[in-house]
């Protein structure tokens, strides 16, 4: 994780779990990421849909846009071709309590573009109409443009799950759990 946000909140968010996979929405304090806070959002998780809506965004999230997010689709800020791996990621952090960490590419109206970091965490649910993920979208590098100009496409460029379950934890990272993939003990000796 390169952006200090992303570092605190899932430093926090490992602290907040134990030994579970994942930590329940109450588990979460705001004043405990009070650094990374402008930075974080909650989206509602729809297993009807793909739509994932933002639940909260904090103040830095919602500049990169130009615009207040609560109640807007994440999904539908990325572009065409990264819809549903965005989607998928999602379902693998509601059903496997997975994390993410991915590189972001965001483009303005103008065509310039900045990178970004973004980290989808988990949160546990007790009832899966409820399930809920926290992460941050934060800029590596800000431009001078950045909060002046909105963006308005997201690319979704390389990626790694974090976070996974204690038997997921024994695993090498490349073979994190994914969805449809099974990891069995044994093979050729």
């Amino acid at each position: 994780m390169k952006h200090a946000a992303s570092r605190e909140l899932y430093a926090y968010w490992e602290e907040r779990r134990g030994t579970r996979p994942a930590p329940e929405r109450a588990d979460i304090e705001p004043g405990a990421i009070r650094q990374a806070l402008s930075d974080t959002f909650i989206l509602e998780l729809d297993d009807t849909s793909d739509r994932h809506s933002f639940r909260l965004a904090g103040t830095r999230v919602c500049a990169l846009f130009g615009r207040e997010l609560k109640g807007e689709s994440f999904v539908d800020l990325w572009a065409l071709a990264d819809r549903s791996p965005i989607a998928d990621l999602l379902a693998i952090a509601a059903e496997e309590s997975v994390g993410t960490v991915a590189g972001v590419t965001a483009h303005n109206a103008a065509g310039d573009h900045v990178e970004l970091e973004l980290l989808l965490l988990p949160l546990g649910i007790r009832r899966p109409r409820l399930a809920r993920t926290i992460g941050i979208l934060a800029p590596l590098n800000p431009p001078a443009w950045l909060g002046v100009s909105p963006i308005v496409a997201l690319t979704l460029g390389g990626r790694r799950h974090v976070g996974g379950t204690t038997k997921s934890r024994l695993l090498p990272r490349f073979m994190a759990p994914r969805r449809g993939l099974v990891v069995h003990q044994g093979g050729r000796s």
